[in-house]
């Protein structure tokens, strides 16, 4: 019998769960769909929450011929053979066929060089799936001839959507009399992924075979603890134990920052996956209580691209015991967060015309740059002026320093400049 995420796999854009910003009524990929105007695009994602499905959906819908490869699999070899079958199999006029290309991030260069001039002249219409931001993953030609399309996990909503589904339109299931007594477990281990949801009630009622089942949160702890294999190990060590690893730092503990890696490592984790998340975290929890732990894990990450695996658990083990013992703040990344809610409510705000260039004569004469004054020029290298568009002046500052020392000297030195805005609290 095939896995019950497979039983249960939509066929249209109305079976479809979640992901309402992109395939609800009005939104862009059901727009793109209904007016049979496909472009190019990458889906990025965590896992279980309908990618692949949705590519096979837009291929159906559309009624175009459907290729796909696994980045995992396929090379270049397999690229062009592909890329030949759909070039030859084209009729005159007739829209391009889709290459769905799953976990596209795992393709090389080389690879993803082979794809670029079938998708700019139209053989193909490209349709990649990745777990990963596609910035880092994904050529720079080959990411702006697609558009980007960001997938949410499936919140509770989708989730009880997907359960009641599964009990009422799968035959098995339904047969089987299954009641939902709690779902808390179910939505707890599934993390907002489909399949794992899917996957962990199929365990369930295979664990309980003949006559009514009612599903408890007690009986689903039971299922993992005793079949922990067959529940998604890869799901787990890529979201579960990077969030246990990334906390570990951020709490500054050491060994349990280690212990975490150290999964991580004997699981065959891409190295790559790790080292950027060094480096977040050294932005994002470290930040200007210690601006030397975004230096040492962008260095771990040039490390681990050229030596890989084994040796580079060395620069990363480095980089995670340095993180985990640095002071801590999040002042820098509290700070842009305030600053893009601002943003939001003037986004209009004008430059002052101090601030702005003037490469033109009648720029200059309109009064672009007039009256700016160079900070060099002065003592202390510092001169007051207005850098805040008008209505933005007298805001609480979007920087506020935590407490620690680097941070404190900082202060000190924004008091002298901007007595006013950081003077005593």
């Amino acid at each position: 019998m095939k896995p019950l995420a497979e039983r249960l796999r939509p066929t249209t854009l109305d079976e479809y769960i979640g992901q309402e910003h992109l395939v609800g009524e009005g939104a862009v990929l059901r727009t793109m769909i209904e007016s049979d105007n496909l472009t190019s695009f990458i889906l990025w994602g965590p896992p279980g929450v309908g990618k692949t499905t949705l590519a096979k959906i837009i291929a159906g819908k559309l009624e175009r011929p459907f290729y796909t490869l696994s980045a995992v699999s396929s090379g270049v070899k397999d690229v062009r053979e592909v890329i030949d079958r759909a070039r030859s199999n084209r009729f005159f006029n007739a829209k391009s066929p889709i290459l769905f290309i799953d976990e596209i991030h795992r393709f090389s260069k080389s690879q993803q060089d082979s794809l670029l001039a079938a998708v700019e002249d139209g053989t193909v219409t490209l349709i990649g799936a990745t777990t990963e931001n596609p910035s880092f993953e994904v050529i720079r030609p080959l990411l702006s001839r697609c558009q980007v399309y960001v997938l949410k996990p499936l919140n509770s909503e989708n989730l009880m959507r997907l359960l009641q589904r599964a009990l009422t339109d799968d035959t098995y299931l339904r047969e089987a009399e299954i009641q939902l007594g709690e779902t808390e477990a179910l939505m707890r281990f599934s993390g907002g992924d489909a399949r794992k949801l899917l996957g962990l009630l199929d365990l369930v009622v295979s664990a309980h075979p003949g006559g009514k089942i009612t599903i408890t949160n007690v009986m689903v702890e039971q299922v993992l603890q005793h079949m922990p294999q067959a529940y998604d190990k890869n799901g787990e060590m890529h979201y579960d134990i990077i969030s246990a690893f990334i906390k570990s730092i951020r709490g500054s503990d050491p060994d349990a920052a280690l212990y975490w890696l150290a999964r991580m490592v004997d699981a065959g984790e891409d190295p790559k996956f790790i080292a950027r998340r060094l480096i977040i975290s050294a932005a994002e929890d470290i930040g200007l209580a210690n601006p030397n732990a975004l230096l040492l894990a962008n260095a771990a990450f040039d490390a681990v691209q050229k030596i890989g695996w084994p040796e580079g658990r060395i620069p990363l083990a480095e980089a995670t015991v340095y993180l985990a013992a640095s002071p801590k703040s999040n002042s820098a990344y509290l700070g842009i967060g305030t600053a893009l809610e601002l943003v939001k409510q003037h986004a209009g705000a004008a430059v002052p015309l101090h601030l702005r260039n003037a490469p033109t004569e009648l720029m200059a004469e309109l009064g672009y740059s007039g009256g700016y004054i160079y900070p060099h020029d002065h003592p202390g290298h510092f001169a007051r002026q207005q850098y805040l568009p008008d209505e933005l002046v007298g805001q609480k500052p979007l920087w506020q320093p935590a407490d620690n020392a680097a941070e404190e000297r900082m202060l000190q030195y924004m008091r002298r400049c901007w007595p006013e805005r950081y003077g005593e609290q």
